[in-house]
Formats: C-alpha cells, sequence, structure tokens
C-alpha cells in the first residue's frame, strides 16, 4: 500500500508533464489526489500518463458521486469498480462527501444534508455499507452549505461528530469549507468548530481557495489561491491535531503556473512541521 504523508496536490491531466519532471527528493508535493469517477474508464494517452505518476506518487482517491446521504439505493456495481480500482493502483484512503447528490438520478452537484438524528442513523448506515463493499474504512467530508435548514436538530459540528461516530468512519476534514461556512454564517469563531470536531477521527485534510462574492458570501469554488485566514486556520487545526495528518491542496479552476501551486503545497507542509516541531517541544 502506498501511505500518504505530507502535503499533496489534486491531480489534473493538464499537469501531468509537471508531476513528471518533478525531483520527488526537493519536491514538497509527496502524494496526488484523484476522483475515481474520472479514470475508471479513462485510456489513451491521458491514462499512460497518469500510470506514469501513478508509479511515482502516493495516490488518495475523493469520490464525488456516492450520494452518501441520499435516499436513492446505494450503487453497489460502482463501489465494487471503486474497489478494483484501489486495488489496482495500491491506494489505502477513499474519502467522500457528507452530502447527497440524487434524487432519482444525479443532480451533479453536492446537496446538504438536514442536520438530523433520522439524518444521522441513515447516513451512517449507508457509510456502513460502504465501508463493507469497500473491505476498508472511509474518510467522510464537512461540506459548504448556503442556507440553514428549519428542521435541523443540531448544529454542523455535532451532526459530523454523530455520523462518524454511528458509522465507525473517519473525517476529512475541509479547512475552507468551514470558513467559508463561518462567513456565510455569521459564525464569529471558526476555530470553535475544530474545537468541537472529533479530531482524533481526522485522517485527511483539505485546503483551498474560495471566491468572494461580497464580504458576507463566499462560494466555495478552488478557483482561487488560499486565503490568510484559510491558512490561519489551518495553522491552528495543525496545533490542535493529535497527529500530523495528510494535507492536500484542491485547485479545480483559475489553474496559475504549476509553481505557484507547488509554493502553496510548500506552505502546507511548512505549517505541519511547524506544529509538529512545537508539539515535540511541549511534550
Amino acid at each position: 500500500m502506498n501511505i500518504l504523508r505530507g502535503a499533496g496536490l489534486g491531480y489534473k491531466r493538464s499537469m501531468a508533464a509537471d508531476f513528471l519532471r518533478l525531483d520527488r527528493q526537493s519536491s514538497p508535493i509527496r502524494f496526488i489526489e484523484i476522483a475515481p469517477e474520472n479514470w475508471l474508464r479513462m485510456g489513451g494517452a491521458a491514462r499512460r500518463q497518469f500510470d506514469e505518476v501513478a508509479e511515482r506518487f502516493p495516490i488518495a482517491c475523493h469520490g464525488l458521486s456516492l450520494s452518501l446521504g441520499g435516499q436513492d439505493p446505494l450503487q453497489i456495481d460502482f463501489l465494487k469498480q471503486i474497489k478494483a480500482f484501489l486495488r489496482q493502483y495500491r491506494i489505502d484512503f477513499f474519502s467522500e462527501h457528507l452530502s447527497y447528490c440524487s434524487h432519482h438520478g444525479h443532480i451533479y452537484d453536492l446537496l446538504p444534508l438536514p442536520f438530523t438524528w433520522e439524518s444521522v442513523r441513515h447516513t451512517a448506515a449507508r457509510i456502513r455499507a460502504v465501508q463493507d463493499v469497500l473491505e476498508m474504512r472511509i474518510a467522510v467530508e464537512n461540506t459548504s452549505y448556503y442556507a440553514h435548514n428549519p428542521i435541523a436538530e443540531m448544529d454542523e459540528a455535532e451532526f459530523l461528530n454523530a455520523v462518524v461516530q454511528e458509522a465507525d468512519c473517519d473525517i476529512h476534514l475541509d479547512i475552507n469549507n468551514i470558513y467559508v461556512n463561518a462567513v456565510n454564517h455569521g459564525i464569529v469563531a471558526p476555530t470553535d468548530y475544530i474545537n468541537r470536531t472529533d479530531l482524533a477521527r481526522v485522517s485527511y485534510i483539505h485546503m483551498a481557495g474560495h471566491d468572494e462574492e461580497t464580504a458576507e458570501l463566499l462560494i466555495d469554488t478552488h478557483g482561487q489561491a488560499v486565503c490568510d485566514d484559510v491558512w490561519d486556520l489551518f495553522a491552528y487545526t495543525c496545533r490542535s491535531l493529535p497527529q500530523n495528518v495528510p494535507t492536500l491542496l484542491e485547485r479545480d479552476s483559475n489553474l496559475p503556473p504549476f509553481a505557484e501551486l507547488e509554493a502553496e503545497v510548500a506552505r502546507i507542509a511548512a505549517i505541519q512541521q511547524q506544529a509538529e516541531r512545537a508539539k515535540h517541544a511541549a511534550a
């Protein structure tokens, strides 16, 4: 198996040549992430280049379409395809969104779940079923949402903790989503979310940028550089975690030169290392 460590970068076909020229010893990029949906049936030159990159870097898989909180039946055949893909590339990490994206067919968006006990039980049962098919523990990611559900029985951090405890799975923590939700919903201290999260279950982190529509409305686009406030929240998270957690830079649009992405990954690695040194000094 390929063990994830340090800082990574989301893989795009347009980046293949950049990844293949990297010096593994000097680059801060220690692993890559892909969405399996994009590669199960990919062939040709893009697949050949990916296979070359996969020989050089450990891989994290981050799913887009399982609709963990949805009402449509789980896609068991699709899960079996993912399982075969994970085994083919010796991948031992898989995460998905704590959301739903289907209702009698795919909606092609990640929609928020109601923060209710019924939703906790329903979603956790589906996560357990996914883990049974994949024969591995998975992680679920907190998502951005833009409106409060009036039937909520708890807040987002409580909901996340309840689902992962009921499902006995891990947490994939998205720092930008925490910040975006805090700004959009008037939460004064996004660090409170970190303080209340079951950090012992956090096994993976995402860092990303967002678009600022207004001072009170941020959109999670992964199309900008990470902002200072999100960097600060990430540093706080690293200091709070009981262990160093592999962290990936997401950039899905408005791609800058590869060197700029590599510099952001280097900043992730530097913050991780600073937090680790501080923990050792305090021990």
